[in-house]
């Protein structure tokens, strides 16, 4: 028996159920898919993105602690990391040692000899002043004979030589003992204590270069990347950790120029993510001020068409803490006549 082949009229019935079949699954298709977006409303294409906040040192060390990981939400003030501390506590040291001996000597200077000094520099003055009584009654005797003829002129006049001497002994030892017990000049005093402030000033450098040492984050955030790990040197200035707040997650897509006077600064939008069923608010910041994607030729009709513009829009912190970088987006623009 031969197998049994369907007919021409068979087959024509078969195509034509086909190709109605197809039809009302397109139909299908096509609802479903314009109901997940809105209609009649500018859909521009973008994606999330995220300014980061690096945190790096001004001094440069040995990586000796790390406190987080690579995904971790951290607080401000929690500590991040932690650079070797011995060269900066060691200069710290110094220069408190040095502060210590210029406030020592600028108290010195504030004060007289030691009472020892003095007392020496009195007993000089006692021994001199005896010394200038018994010259004084030397030369009274001199004097007496020298008027009787008694003695030489030559003999008056040396037993007056040595009590002038005598005098101006005293005279030396008492001004001594007057500048003994005075302070220093005026001028070492200013110096001690222009000193004083510039290791004070020292001081606090190095205080603060080994605050430096230790880095906490700045604010709500989550680290994004780790750069370096314990043991490796790390340069000043360089990085170590990227931290990504929720405040600076944005929507960054591209509008048609035709579609240009609809994003003002400060206009919502509407942002639709995948996975995400309702879309998310943000509010526009930031509008770039020349074309991209243009091409080198001249503005007709036709090639209007091709230019776009970057345009940012910022989300509420409480909304972007669910959302990551690179996502997909798709944004609706506020209508023409908001």
């Amino acid at each position: 028996m031969k197998p049994s082949c369907l007919s021409g009229r068979s087959v024509s019935r078969l195509a034509n159920v086909v190709r109605a079949g197809a039809l009302a699954l397109v139909l299908v298709l096509a609802a479903g898919a314009a109901g997940c977006r809105p209609r009649h409303q500018q859909l521009c294409q973008g994606y999330l993105e995220g300014e980061f906040v690096a945190v790096a040192a001004p001094v440069g060390g040995t990586l000796e602690r790390l406190d987080i990981r690579r995904g971790d939400p951290v607080q401000p003030g929690q500590s991040l990391y932690q650079l070797d501390l011995e060269p900066e506590a060691t200069a710290l040291r110094e220069a408190r040692h040095r502060l210590d001996q210029a406030r020592a000597r600028q108290t010195n200077l504030t004060k007289g000899r030691r009472p020892s000094e003095l007392a020496s520099l009195e007993a000089q003055l006692d021994r001199a002043r005896a010394t200038l009584r018994l010259s004084e009654l030397d030369l009274e005797r001199r004097v007496r004979l020298s008027s009787d003829a008694v003695i030489a002129p030559a003999e008056l006049d040396l037993a007056q030589a040595r009590c002038d001497a005598d005098r101006a002994a005293v005279t030396a030892l008492t001004a001594d003992l007057e500048t003994a017990r005075l302070a220093a000049r005026e001028d070492e005093l200013a110096a001690a204590a222009a000193e004083v402030k510039a290791l004070t000033a020292a001081v606090a450098r190095a205080q603060w270069a080994l605050a430096q040492k230790t880095q906490d984050a700045p604010t709500n955030a989550w680290v994004h990347e780790v750069l370096f790990r314990p043991g490796e040197w790390v340069a000043p200035g360089a990085p170590v950790v990227l931290l990504l707040p929720p405040e600076n997650i944005r929507a960054r897509f591209y509008v048609p120029e035709a579609d240009l006077a609809r994003c003002r600064l400060g206009g919502a939008v509407q942002v639709h993510l995948d996975g995400i069923p309702n879309p998310l608010r943000a509010t526009i910041d930031h509008v770039s001020a020349q074309a991209e994607f243009t091409p080198p030729v001249l503005y007709n009709r036709e090639n209007r068409a091709k230019l776009v513009f970057r345009v940012e829009a910022r989300f509420e912190p409480a909304e972007a803490r669910t959302l990551r970088i690179g996502q997909p987006a798709d944004v609706v623009l506020p209508s023409g006549d908001s």
